[in-house]
């Protein structure tokens, strides 16, 4: 019962997309405004992914260098967030442990 429940399911997807990709074929033979407008859109788009591309091939070893975390401090050359002789889970003799209270 559930292959039979699939396949309709699946075969109905199969008549939407077919249906859908033929009047999009129709619409686009028909070359009116809104094709116009699509196609405008579409080369804008592609040709903005194309230059983001290639601006990221010649400059995106700067922009990352630029913003790459140096040393043990936090980003931009802040103070590191435990003191430089504890490891991040050690704590001085004596610190209760801290909680997080609302």
């Amino acid at each position: 019962m559930e292959e039979q429940w699939d396949f309709q399911l699946l075969s109905r997807v199969a008549d939407s997309l077919v249906a859908f990709l033929s009047e999009f074929v129709d619409d686009w033979l028909a070359n009116d405004m809104r094709v116009a407008v699509f196609k405008i859109l579409l080369t804008w788009l592609v040709l903005s992914l194309i230059a983001i591309h290639f601006a990221w091939k010649v400059y995106g070893n700067t922009v990352n260098d630029m913003y790459y975390r140096q040393g043990t401090g936090g980003q931009n050359g802040g103070t590191p967030d435990t003191a430089p002789h504890l490891s991040g889970w050690e704590s001085a003799v004596g610190d209760a442990l801290k909680t997080h209270r609302e």
